[in-house]
């Protein structure tokens, strides 16, 4: 670990423990940036865009959702907590943290995919001074683009339910990469993927609470995501009322694909400097 770098343990209300990382800034700043984590993805990928992030200035903190990664328990058999729980204790909680413990000028939200989705549900949003998500959409299997339609389909109406049920978890990381997931969280998030409106047409939820996360929000799609299409990030940014949209085309920045994962890999920086400007000038 880098000399910058600090292990933390957070505490939700709810009796939840989150391990967490902070990237201390290299210059005097009074602004933070948490990064919220695409569903299945360890905090860890983050740690390059996190170091980035500190050379500019803004202390950073990248964490994992509880029953995630370095927040998981010891066996995922049994596991109770949902997906949802992710928006409504979690992100709160650490925004709560940095609020109170930091006590920073702003504080400013990265959201990748799952990070972006479930940001609206926090009952804080008078915290947040603004958000950049990537790829944060509707995962409603219909709005996904080429083949990548058939495979959330397959997977939200089989392949989750089915491996959820059979193992007791969803063995995510082993069958694809990133880190495995609870049966619970699996099983609402193929739930909201067969919903036409995703996770904003699931009324047990707070959905008003998009309409008070009123913090400017700076949105990507990406050209070359299918699962991230630009039609699909546009339904769900329409549950925020603030919202710049911003469409990213790989060879116009060097790189040369980006999808769904790509942007925060080390040897993207070129794709970073448009979220740099824009968090300077919030």
């Amino acid at each position: 670990m880098h000399q910058n770098q600090q292990k933390l343990s957070i505490q939700t209300r709810h009796g939840t423990t989150l391990a967490a990382t902070l990237f201390s800034s290299e210059s005097e700043t009074d602004r933070v940036v948490v990064i919220n984590s695409a569903m299945a993805t360890p905090q860890r990928f983050y740690r390059h865009f996190a170091s980035a992030l500190a050379v500019e200035g803004y202390t950073t903190i990248t964490w994992d959702y509880s029953g995630i990664g370095e927040s998981a328990p010891e066996s995922l058999r049994g596991y109770a907590g949902t997906m949802s729980d992710w928006g409504l204790r979690d992100i709160p909680a650490v925004v709560e943290w940095v609020s109170t413990t930091l006590k920073p000028e702003k504080i400013f939200l990265v959201g990748h995919s799952a990070g972006g989705q479930l940001a609206g549900l926090i009952p804080n949003p008078e915290f947040v001074n603004g958000m950049i998500t990537l790829s944060a959409q509707s995962a409603y299997w219909r709005m996904q683009g080429g083949f990548q339609k058939i495979a959330v389909m397959f997977h939200s109406h089989v392949t989750l339910p089915l491996l959820s049920h059979l193992f007791g978890f969803l063995p995510w990381g082993r069958l694809f990469g990133g880190v495995d997931v609870p049966k619970s969280i699996a099983l609402e998030w193929a739930r909201w993927s067969r919903d036409p409106k995703y996770l904003l047409g699931d009324e047990s939820l707070p959905l008003e609470r998009y309409q008070l996360f009123t913090a400017p929000i700076l949105a990507y799609s990406i050209e070359d995501d299918n699962w991230g299409t630009a039609k699909s990030v546009d339904a769900l940014m329409s549950a925020y009322p603030n919202v710049e949209r911003r469409h990213l085309v790989p060879g116009d920045h060097g790189v040369k694909s980006i999808g769904h994962m790509g942007y925060f890999r080390k040897g993207s920086e070129d794709l970073w400097q448009g979220a740099m400007d824009w968090l300077k000038r919030q």
